[in-house]
């Protein structure tokens, strides 16, 4: 890529890969669905094949066809981007390729896992993924899962180049933000991570974020980026703490656990199937998001 591209951001769903049940199979007609329901509700990018799509257990062969399935449903109305990393340089590139092939307006690389390269190695990585692409190239920092941070000197030296069009930052560090933005410069729009910080992110000027309560409430998420947008931070305010107790039931276990479960009760269609090593949460979490629901739907007639 020679030039920078258009920023992405506003309110994007980092979407569930649904499959048939035992978790065999992907669903495809459930997964088309789901993404013309995002779009229907205003939602204004989809991130696939992530963490909550279960990439990790996708075949390159299912990444292809949840790429094709998610670009056909979302009828360029709304960018496909799609999670692929890895934490090898190689697989990622040719991911990255196939994904372009497919379709996606963007890609989302990770910062390697396990094997943990220093920041010189994670510049070059993703340099090398930036140089590979022809489309936009998104960074995905998430200590947390990965085990290894995005260092602001790093960031730096990438959103020089032409290929990075932005950041989703999941550390949830707000108080290291504005060194990331700095770092970023104002060509390069970093992207919240983390559902409950949201609203603190856009206020310290995140452009958006990537949100895995938006496969449950997406009309609201897309609302409450508006209000940010808007300059509405009470409004923003507002929308979060009527969204905190679902929020807050659905990282009570691993992503997309929970999620899956908290959409098979709002769309008896979709199963809440997972593929190991992820297995169904417990009962206790089960009873906590269908209180969470409860309350959300009340909330919502009142």
């Amino acid at each position: 890529m020679t030039a920078r591209e258009p920023p992405f951001g506003g309110a994007l769903t980092a979407l569930v890969t649904p499959f048939t049940a035992g978790g065999t199979r992907i669903d495809e007609r459930a997964l088309g669905d789901l993404v013309a329901a995002q779009v229907a509700a205003g939602t204004e990018g989809l991130v696939v094949g992530g963490p909550t799509g279960e990439g990790p257990t996708l075949t390159e062969a299912e990444r292809d066809r949840v790429v094709r399935i998610a670009v056909a449903a979302a009828g360029g109305r709304i960018p496909v981007i799609v999670a692929t990393g890895a934490n090898c340089t190689r697989t990622a590139i040719d991911r990255t390729r196939r994904a372009e092939a497919g379709g996606a307006a963007a890609t989302l690389a990770v910062t390697p896992y396990y094997n943990r390269p220093t920041q010189e190695g994670l510049y070059r990585h993703c340099a090398a993924i930036a140089a590979a692409c022809g489309r936009p190239l998104l960074l995905h920092a998430d200590p947390a899962r990965t085990g290894i941070a995005l260092r602001p000197e790093t960031l730096a030296r990438l959103a020089a180049l032409p290929g990075i069009a932005g950041l989703v930052d999941a550390a949830g560090d707000l108080a290291s933000l504005g060194a990331v933005a700095r770092a970023a410069g104002p060509g390069v729009p970093v992207l919240c991570g983390n559902d409950a910080a949201a609203v603190a992110h856009g206020a310290m000027g995140g452009r958006g974020c990537v949100s895995v309560i938006a496969n449950l409430v997406p009309g609201r998420c897309a609302a409450l980026q508006q209000a940010i947008r808007a300059g509405d931070h009470a409004g923003a305010r507002a929308i979060q703490a009527g969204l905190a107790p679902l929020v807050a039931a659905l990282a009570l276990e691993t992503d997309p656990g929970p999620v899956k479960l908290a959409l098979a009760r709002l769309r008896p269609g979709v199963a809440p199937d997972l593929r190991l090593p992820l297995v169904r949460p417990r009962p206790e979490t089960e009873a906590a998001l269908v209180a969470a629901l409860d309350a959300f739907r009340l909330e919502e007639a009142a």
